[in-house]
């Protein structure tokens, strides 16, 4: 019998069921909490993280180093095709004295979508909605609401002082 092609539905499937055998399959809507991120070798969410992180992890290796790959999930809002995949790859080459940043993804039709790019901390999922998508808060003070394509800082940027003196 010949393989079955697969589909967009059947790859959902796969991720969901992938997510769910891990304990991953992020609080249902209305419960929300911190992110936890482990390693999950040889399984379907691992190998996505792997492409979507390809370059970082080419870079690290380019520099002789084993990375560590961190993944975890959260239901991001109502919708169960609104999982958010929350990937961490860590190193020496690529983590500073803030630690090792996580960027978080969501699958759009095929493909993953990166919505939220290099915090760093750890990242809670909390009550609070804006746009019908959970409020991400990472490092316990830094709040990220959806803006209806990403999630954007609601921290007010700055511009640093003058250096003249009047």
């Amino acid at each position: 019998m010949p393989p079955v092609p697969s589909s967009p539905l059947r790859t959902r499937s796969t991720i969901m069921a992938a997510l769910l055998a891990m304990g991953l399959a992020g609080p249902a809507w209305g419960q929300t909490g911190p992110v936890i991120l482990a390693q999950h070798p040889d399984t379907e969410l691992d190998r996505q993280a792997r492409d979507l992180m390809e370059s970082d992890l080419s870079d690290a290796a380019g520099s002789h180093e084993r990375p560590v790959l961190l993944t975890g999930s959260g239901q991001l809002s109502a919708s169960p095709r609104r999982m958010g995949l929350f990937v961490q790859v860590q190193s020496a080459s690529l983590c500073g004295s803030a630690g090792c940043v996580t960027s978080v993804y969501l699958r759009d039709g095929g493909k993953w979508t990166r919505v939220l790019d290099s915090v760093s901390g750890p990242i809670t999922i909390t009550p609070q909605v804006h746009g019908g998508m959970h409020d991400l808060l990472v490092d316990s003070t830094d709040r990220w609401v959806w803006n209806g394509t990403t999630y954007a800082d609601t921290q007010a940027t700055t511009q640093p002082a003058s250096a003249e003196q009047p």
